[in-house]
Order: structure tokens, then sequence, then C-alpha cells
């Protein structure tokens, strides 16, 4: 019985670690958009990649 004491107290903080941490998530928009990463893969990227810059190129000496 006197663990209800300390179980019920700690209990409490906790929600409410939760529910502040959750209201600060939807405040600063972490919400906003669920979809837009998921579907970004699935585009193609059409622009060409970069031609690596032409010039000498340096070999270590062993």
């Amino acid at each position: 019985m006197d663990i209800l004491f300390l179980l019920i107290p700690l209990g409490l903080v906790l929600i409410g670690i939760i529910a502040w941490f959750f209201i600060w998530s939807v405040n600063h928009k972490q919400f906003e958009d669920l979809e837009g990463p998921a579907h970004s893969i699935l585009h193609d990227d059409d622009t060409p990649a970069e031609d690596p810059p032409k010039g000498k190129i340096h070999k270590e000496k062993m």
C-alpha cells in the first residue's frame, strides 16, 4: 500500500511530461506534413549529376 504513495505521483509527473512534449511538438509543427517525405522518395530526380572537375590526379607515393 505504501508503494501507491510513490507510484501515483510518479505516474502523474510522467503523464504531465508526455503531455507537455506532445503540445510542444504540435506547436512547433512536427506533425504538419507526414506524407511528404514518404512520397518524395518515389519521385525521380531528373537533374543530371555534375561532372567531376577535370584536372591532374595526384597519386601519393608509397
